[in-house]
């Protein structure tokens, strides 16, 4: 394993006390599984107090004691960071997540230690002075059968946010979970020990399936067997057996469908799709989440026998607000991708009616069409008509080159008009500037005022009568 020097070099300082110094969590388990490695967390066995440490670790870098009392060093050295921490065992106490007893203590085992960790994979660590993995409950074995398994019932459940934790790892790892860790978290949701989570915690797990998982659906199913969308996300769980056109859907349900577009859209996101900014993609991953929400409420089937769901994307739009702000009080972020949802069909529609340049213009200022083609072909590959399965999203394309050339694929077009210019040509300010300011760019938008000549030469003369 990779071990940078400067750890070599505290561990050797280490051992001359009688101590070792081992590598711990997710860094091991990374190792394993061929990923990047972004943090290493140490764990030192065999000195007394804290402050032992402290002198130890002063020697090569700073340290930042916050977490001294929990038993963790914050060691910095040429700019990295890396958590020092004594061994230590938990119990709960209180409710949430800061309601834990905890016990700082040096001589413990390894294994004793390791028993507060939450699966298997995360309990291995590596000793650097003997370059040995300590793996006490059977972490690589499951590895290599792809399959998470807690530890302890005792210690697992009390932290009920591990449930989340399971889910991402799934879908991230492509694991199964194990079935009598699928028992035990499907227990924990029926029993509302999710209840006392806060939206921030869980916010940063469905952050990390989202954007961290090939197949963000594997997480969506799974959630959806243990029963949290039932009990946490009924706008989502909503959705099952909602019946779609089989002309339009032959993949299914609206429950399929969306899961399908989620692994679509994570697959354009890693693409670049064409920003490579995680906020931006969190924005498109939620959006697509989010797009046929209002399916639940407008499907309907007419006397010949067909599926519609007319008015659906403006429908989505509270389902989409009551489900995101159950997870975050971003509201800026919200705000952004709401139009997403609600203009999500769009591309199809414009495409096929062939819509006109002052169409494109309205549009640019209701939403961001470059991001919107993204959602929309999401949409559009996600579905199993032979159109779909082709790959090739021709109203896409055709909607951005007529809004390339229109020049309002990112922004709408700027108004030629500003308050100073009315004033400029004689008019008083007053409450009428906006709708005289309104009416010329409604003009501008339509086409029928382009330059700012033009915008003059009209104002002079509709509005003369306004004029000094």
């Amino acid at each position: 394993m990779k071990i940078p020097s400067i750890l070599k070099t505290i561990s050797k300082t280490l051992q001359a006390k009688n101590a070792k110094a081992i590598i711990v969590g997710g860094c091991v388990r990374d190792h394993f599984l061929e990923l990047p490695i972004k943090d290493y967390d140490v764990e030192v066995y065999g000195l007394a107090q804290m402050d032992e440490l402290e002198e130890v670790l002063a020697m090569y870098g700073s340290v930042n004691l916050v977490g001294k009392s929990f038993g963790v060093l914050k060691f910095s050295y040429e700019g990295e960071e890396y958590d020092f921490s004594f061994p230590r065992t938990e119990a709960k106490v209180g409710v949430g997540h800061r309601g834990f007893d905890v016990e700082v203590d040096g001589t413990l085992s390894y294994k004793k230690a390791a028993m507060r960790r939450d699966f298997t994979i995360n309990a291995l660590g590596y000793e650097i002075e003997t370059q040995q993995f300590l793996d006490p409950f059977g972490g690589q074995d499951d590895m290599q059968a792809k399959v998470l398994r807690h530890i302890d019932d005792a210690t697992f459940i009390e932290d009920s946010l591990r449930v989340y934790r399971a889910v991402q790892f799934c879908a991230r790892f492509g694991y199964t979970l194990a079935e009598e860790t699928f028992v035990l978290c499907q227990k924990m949701v029926a029993d509302g020990m999710l209840d006392e989570l806060p939206k921030e915690r869980v916010y940063t797990e469905w952050k990390k399936l989202l954007l961290k998982a090939p197949k963000p659906s594997v997480g969506f199913e799974l959630m959806r067997e243990l029963g949290i969308t039932k009990r946490y996300f009924p706008e989502l769980h909503a959705l099952i057996n909602v019946p779609q056109s089989p002309k339009w859907h032959p993949e299914g349900d609206v429950w399929i469908h969306t899961m399908m577009t989620l692994d679509e859209m994570a697959k354009l996101c890693r693409s670049g799709c064409p920003h490579p900014d995680k906020k931006q993609n969190l924005r498109f991953l939620f959006a697509i989440l989010c797009h046929d929400l209002g399916k639940t409420t407008h499907t309907s089937m007419d006397d010949a026998g067909n599926i519609r769901a007319i008015g659906h994307e403006e429908a989505g739009i509270e389902p989409t607000k009551s489900l995101l702000y159950r997870l975050t009080d971003e509201h800026d972020f919200i705000d952004a991708l709401l139009p997403l949802v609600e203009h999500h069909l769009k591309p199809s529609q414009f495409y096929h009616g062939k819509a006109k340049a002052s169409a494109f213009r309205r549009l640019a200022t209701k939403v961001n069409i470059e991001e919107l083609v993204i959602v929309a072909k999401a949409d559009f590959l996600g579905r199993t008509t032979a159109e779909s399965l082709a790959g090739i999203y021709h109203a896409g394309d055709w909607m951005l080159e007529k809004a390339r050339g229109l020049k309002v694929e990112r922004k709408p077009l700027a108004p030629l008009l500003q308050g100073r210019d009315l004033i400029a040509l004689g008019l008083e300010p007053s409450p009428r500037f906006k709708e005289i300011l309104d009416e010329v760019y409604a003009q501008q938008l339509e086409g029928k005022l382009e330059t700012r000549d033009e915008i003059f030469e009209y104002v002079k003369k509709e509005y003369k009568h306004e004029t000094n």
